[in-house]
Parts: C-alpha cells; sequence; structure tokens
C-alpha cells in the first residue's frame, strides 16, 4: 500500500470517529417485529439492540415505508468469535418481484475479519453480490453504513465513504428499483450453514447470547423533505470517486461482475455497460 493509500486510510480512520448525532428515535420509527425478548429498546429510544441466542434470533423494522431517500444506521457488531451469525441491515418490498438492498454482515472467528456481504434484487432477481472487509473493527465501535437510494443510483457507504455503486441500467433491459416502496428491516440470525467458510465453521453456543446494538437513525425521505431535491441528482464528487476505488481495490474481496466461472457466457448487462 502506498503513501498516498496510507494517507487516505488515516483520513477514513479518523473520518470515523467523527460522527453526527441523529434524532431518530426507535420507539417512534421502527417495531420489533420478532425473537420474544430478544430485541430491546434503552435509553428513551436512542439504543436498540438485537440477540441470538440457541433458540432464536431477533429482528425489527421500520413502521414507515421509503420510496427514494437516504438512509444512516449506526451498528456495533457482534464482537468476540461471531462465526456462524448473521446480522442483516436491509431495505425490501413484499412479494415474489420484490426490490431489495443488503448489508449482511458476516461472523467469523475471534481475531478473522467480519465480511459485509451486499446485494441488490429487482423485480425478484438478486445474484448482485459484492463482499468487503472493513478497514476497522466493526464490533469494537459504533459505525456508520448508509444507502443513498436515487433515481439514477444506489451508493453504499461506510462512515460515509462510498464503497458500491450500482446504476440504473435500464437502458440495457436491467430493472431498477424505482416504484416499490421499502420498509427498513433488520435482523441477527443463525447461519452456520453458510455464513463462515462456506458452513465449516459453526456457531460456537457456549458464546452466546450474540448482541449487536443500533444508535443515530437517520433517514431524507424523498417524499416528505426539502433537503433532498438538493442532491437528487449528484453524482459522487472527486474525492468520493477516489475513495470508492480504494475501497474497492484495498478491500473488496468477491465481486459478481468478475466471477466468470459463475456467468460463463459474459458479466451481466450491469457490468458490461460503461456508464
Amino acid at each position: 500500500m502506498g503513501i498516498s493509500s496510507l494517507v487516505l486510510l488515516v483520513g477514513l480512520v479518523c473520518s470515523s470517529l467523527m460522527i453526527a448525532t441523529y434524532a431518530g428515535n426507535f420507539y417512534q420509527d421502527f417495531d420489533l417485529t420478532w425473537g420474544g425478548h430478544r430485541p430491546k429498546i434503552f435509553k428513551g429510544g436512542q439504543l436498540l439492540s438485537l440477540s441470538l441466542d440457541k433458540v432464536s434470533g431477533s429482528g425489527f423494522q421500520s413502521k414507515k415505508e421509503y420510496l427514494f431517500g437516504r438512509i444512516d444506521m449506526q451498528l456495533k457488531l457482534v464482537p468476540g468469535n461471531s462465526a456462524g451469525t448473521v446480522t442483516a441491515y436491509y431495505l425490501s418490498s413484499q412479494g415474489p418481484t420484490h426490490d431489495e438492498i443488503d448489508f449482511e454482515f458476516l461472523g467469523n472467528v475471534s481475531g478473522d475479519p467480519y465480511i459485509l456481504h451486499t446485494n441488490i434484487f429487482t423485480q425478484g432477481k438478486g445474484n448482485r453480490e459484492q463482499q468487503f472487509y472493513l478497514w476497522f473493527d466493526p464490533s469494537k465501535n459504533f459505525h456508520t453504513y448508509s444507502v443513498i437510494w436515487k433515481p439514477q443510483h444506489i451508493i453504499f457507504l461506510v462512515d460515509k465513504t462510498p464503497i458500491r455503486v450500482f446504476k440504473n441500467a435500464e437502458a440495457v433491459g436491467v430493472p431498477f428499483p424505482k416504484s416499490q416502496p421499502m420498509r427498513i428491516y433488520s435482523s441477527l440470525w443463525n447461519a452456520d450453514d453458510w455464513a463462515t467458510r462456506g458452513g465449516l465453521v459453526k456457531t460456537d453456543w457456549s458464546k452466546a447470547p450474540f448482541t449487536a446494538y443500533y444508535r443515530n437513525f437517520n433517514v431524507i425521505d424523498s417524499r416528505s423533505s426539502n433537503s433532498f431535491s438538493e442532491w437528487q441528482t449528484n453524482e459522487l464528487d472527486a474525492p468520493s470517486r477516489r475513495r470508492l476505488r480504494w475501497v474497492q481495490k484495498y478491500f473488496m474481496i468477491y465481486n459478481y461482475c468478475t466471477d466468470l466461472k459463475r456467468f460463463p457466457q459474459g458479466a451481466p448487462p450491469e457490468c458490461r455497460r460503461s456508464f
């Protein structure tokens, strides 16, 4: 890694420690949907936790649906040996032709990094996975995970750093999420049949309960916020594009667009198109 990359890394680490405080309230904005006593809301609605034990995981969902906007949430993931666990944080509509925008955090044994798994479903079809390591330990402190969803593109961000851009490719016949409002969902669940090293490493239930924490939810809703129109058509600026390239060069570990074994006839059209 060169000097410029090291400087950028220092800047990213510093910026991740200076995260704005948002005004969302979990009592007002979310419903605890499953897991019995395992999901909890604390501190007057400012903090939420999900837990997983051998009996069940847990989850929550937003009371409102959103159609375009920016979603920010701070998470602190399961610490220590989190192998076999998955913390999912995503937007989704309902039905067989649903749209979905996914963050999934795949746990690992102590000392090994989490894998951040991203995917996008359009009209019920996914298979658009990109996976990343993170440049920090996501279980030690809270970090902000964001989705910017516009008619032109979807951007995934970590501590305001873009890690993935999915552009509207309807011009080449690829559906784009633009007509189905989505709710925000999150869950903590056991997926040791596939989550860690393809299922080779199982969940160590002696470490249970496993707990993840959430705070500082914020949303800019295109249908109710005047501020959304100010950046609705903006592309990434030059510094953001440099950070995106840096993350994808040094931290991306899987990209469906370059998986020739999976797509022997050529990459999907949204991968081939030059935007």
